[in-house]
């Protein structure tokens, strides 16, 4: 299944296979995998490492609704949700970009002049940093420790990731300039200097699956020889299409103890061969991928 079939209304009812869990850990293996040897590793950023933009979806989702309520086509509020929480979901991973120029063609289908994307894009950013600002500034003045804004184990694993010769990446759908200075505040800039990859206004010039065809050109790689970390469909597809072993973040956020059923499900059917809910235990997951 890839990510323009699957249906967020559905996704709780499709079948996926169950893993195991070796060792009496979380983590649950839905294909046994070894790296051949260290190389580059690729990692998403929002949700993956970064819990400073965590709750952007409730954000969104009620923003394209609202937009889509003054359209008065008769839909009801809960309908509309479930139109944008289906296509939100399918597009996540890919530049903040692609949602909303699904939002302007929801308009425009149903009888309305949409807006740029990029306006949409506009709005959205400014509603969100209504919510993150007093994150943004806690790290910044040093309220905040980056530790509390991070996936659980995200930096140990980074740094046992490197001692063991792995070369870090880290690409979001995020503006680069956003991802660039969080990624700065939380200390993971010196994990990939130079490595740090972002959306871009000219959308089309920038993809995940673009950096993975640079990493792939730069290290000469084959099969088996990628990892990847997400927590959303596109860069687990995205990684698996380029032979790549794909751990699945699945982590249900803002806590991040346990793992989200319904991520879960999405990265499986990604391919993700590998589902955690955290990087706590780092040196087992380690043990189990080399």
């Amino acid at each position: 299944m890839t990510r323009d079939e699957f249906k967020w209304t559905d996704l709780c009812r499709v079948e996926v296979p169950r893993g195991v869990f070796p060792e009496g850990t979380r983590i649950e293996i839905l294909r046994h995998v070894k790296a051949e040897r260290p190389g580059p590793c690729l990692f998403d950023f929002d949700g993956t490492l970064s819990l400073i933009r965590s709750g952007w979806v409730e954000v969104m989702v009620p923003m394209m609704v609202e937009i889509l309520l003054e359209l008065r086509t008769g839909e009801s509020r809960e309908e509309l949700e479930t139109l944008v929480r289906e296509f939100v979901a399918r597009l996540t991973g890919k530049q903040t970009i692609y949602q909303m120029i699904e939002l302007a063609r929801q308009v425009r289908e149903r009888g309305g002049v949409p807006l740029d994307p990029l306006r949409y894009k506009r709005i959205y950013l400014d509603r969100l940093w209504e919510v993150i600002k007093d994150r943004v500034e806690g790290l910044r003045s040093g309220r905040i420790k980056p530790e509390e804004m991070l996936v659980p184990g995200s930096l140990q694993l980074l740094d046992a990731l490197m001692e063991r010769g792995f070369t870090i990446y880290i690409a979001s759908g995020t503006d680069e300039e956003y991802v660039l200075s969080e990624a700065e505040l939380l200390g993971l800039d010196r994990y990939a200097p130079g490595r740090i990859y972002g959306a871009l206004d000219d959308y089309k010039s920038y993809s995940k699956r673009d950096v993975i065809r640079r990493i792939i050109a730069e290290h000469k790689i084959g099969e088996g020889e990628l990892l990847g970390f997400g927590d959303g469909y596109v860069e687990i597809e995205d990684v698996k299409a380029a032979d790549g072993i794909a751990v699945g973040v699945a982590t249900a956020e803002p806590e991040c103890a346990t793992v989200d059923e319904w991520k879960r499900r999405r990265l499986i059917l990604a391919g993700a061969d590998m589902i955690i809910p955290n990087y706590l235990e780092c040196e087992t997951l380690l043990r189990l991928l080399l």
